[in-house]
C-alpha cells in the first residue's frame, strides 16, 4: 500500500531512511505502550472527553510553537482542503479513537486488556486494504493472524482476568480500534500538508477541540484544584510523550512507512503494557503472558520481514550509441 499523501501525487516521494523508520517504530512501541497506563491513571480522577481534548490541543498548541519558531507561523499555512483531511483524521484518530478509549478505560476496562482489545487494528486495516482491492502479500496475512493467536491466547488462558472487563467498556474499545484503523488506512487518501508535523499540529487541534465539545455536552468537568499529583503527571505524559511524541511518530510513520508494518504497535503496545503493570501494578507475570508475548514477538518479525520498507531499483543506463568505425586509410601507392 502506497504511503504518500494525496497532496502532490505527481511529485515523487523520496523514501525515507531505514534508521528514521525504525527509531520511530520505537518511539510509537514503547511510549505508546505506556500511555494505557496514564490514561487508566488520569480517568481515576478527571473525566476523560475533556481531559484528552485539552491534551491534545495543549498537545498542538505547544508543537505548533516550536514548529514556528524554526520556519515561522507561515510554516503552518495550510489549505481549505488540506485542514479538512487533517479534520477528518483528528475525527477519527484523536476523538473516536484515543477519546473512545479513555471513555472504556473510564467504565472500567483495565489498561492491559484496553491494549489486548486495541490489537485487532491490523485485522481491521488488512480488511479494509481487501475491500479496496489491495491484495496483501501471503506472508503479511499470516503475520496478523498470528499474531492474534497469541493475543487469544493472552485472553482465554486467563479467563479470571477478562471476567471482570465490563462488556459495554470492551465494546466501546473495539469500535475505537476500528475507527483508528480505518482512519490510518485512509490517510494516504486523503489531501494534505506534505509536512508531518504541520499535519500533526492541525489534526491534534482539530480533535482536541472536538474533544472539549463533546465532553462539555457530555456535562463533563474539570475541577483543577481537586486532582491529586499523580492525575497531573499523567496528564503531562500524555501531553508531551504521548502526543507531541510518539503521536507525531505514528503520523510520520503512516506517510513514510508501509502500513502493515506501521500496525505492528498494536502487537507491541499490549506486551509493554502487561511489563508496566508487572512493575508498578506488581502484576503477575503468567505463563500465558510469556507463551502469548512470544506468538506475538514472532508475529511482528514476519510482518516486518514481509513490510520493511526497499530502496527502489535503480535502472541501469542506457547503452550509448556505438559510435560508426572510421575505414581505415587505404596504403600510399607505391
Amino acid at each position: 500500500m502506497s504511503t504518500a499523501t494525496a497532496s502532490d501525487p505527481a511529485q515523487t516521494k523520496v523514501p525515507a531512511a531505514a534508521g528514521l523508520i525504525v527509531i520511530a517504530l520505537i518511539v510509537v512501541y514503547i511510549v505508546w505502550g505506556s500511555t494505557y497506563l496514564a490514561i487508566r491513571v488520569y480517568v481515576e480522577q478527571a473525566p476523560p472527553m475533556v481531559g484528552m481534548g485539552s491534551r491534545y490541543f495543549t498537545a498542538a498548541v505547544l508543537l505548533g510553537i516550536l514548529l514556528s519558531f524554526k520556519g515561522g507561523v507561515r510554516r503552518l499555512r495550510v489549505t481549505r482542503r488540506q485542514l479538512a483531511g487533517c479534520a477528518f483524521l483528528g475525527l477519527m484518530l484523536p476523538v473516536l479513537g484515543n477519546g473512545m478509549v479513555s471513555v472504556g478505560e473510564d467504565l472500567g476496562a483495565p489498561s492491559g486488556v484496553t491494549a489486548l482489545l486495541i490489537a485487532i487494528a491490523p485485522l481491521m486495516i488488512t480488511i479494509f486494504r481487501f475491500s479496496a482491492g489491495d491484495r496483501p502479500r501471503g506472508l503479511t496475512v499470516l503475520g496478523v493472524m498470528l499474531g492474534f493467536v497469541g493475543l487469544g491466547y493472552l485472553v482465554l488462558a486467563d479467563r479470571g482476568t477478562n471476567s471482570h472487563v465490563p462488556l459495554g467498556a470492551s465494546l466501546i474499545v473495539l469500535f475505537a480500534s476500528t475507527c483508528w484503523a480505518f482512519g490510518s488506512w485512509v490517510q494516504p487518501r486523503l489531501t494534505l500538508p506534505r509536512d508531518a508535523f504541520v499535519m500533526t499540529v492541525h489534526e491534534m487541534w482539530t480533535g482536541g477541540v472536538m474533544l472539549l465539545v463533546i465532553g462539555t455536552i457530555k456535562g463533563e468537568r474539570l475541577h483543577l484544584g481537586a486532582y491529586s499529583g499523580k492525575i497531573w503527571f499523567a496528564w503531562g505524559y500524555l501531553v508531551v510523550f504521548g502526543s507531541m511524541i510518539a503521536f507525531t511518530a505514528y503520523v510520520w510513520l503512516l506517510s513514510n512507512a508501509p502500513i502493515s508494518l506501521v500496525a505492528t504497535y498494536a502487537y507491541i503496545n499490549p506486551v509493554v503494557a502487561v511489563i508496566l503493570g508487572g512493575i508498578i501494578l506488581s502484576e503477575p507475570v503468567t505463563h500465558a503472558v510469556l507463551i502469548g508475548g512470544g506468538i506475538i514477538v514472532a508475529a511482528v518479525a514476519i510482518v516486518i520481514s514481509v513490510e520493511r520498507p526497499r530502496r527502489p531499483t535503480v535502472a541501469p543506463p542506457p547503452p550509448l550509441p556505438a559510435v560508426p568505425a572510421v575505414p581505415a586509410a587505404p596504403d600510399p601507392v607505391d
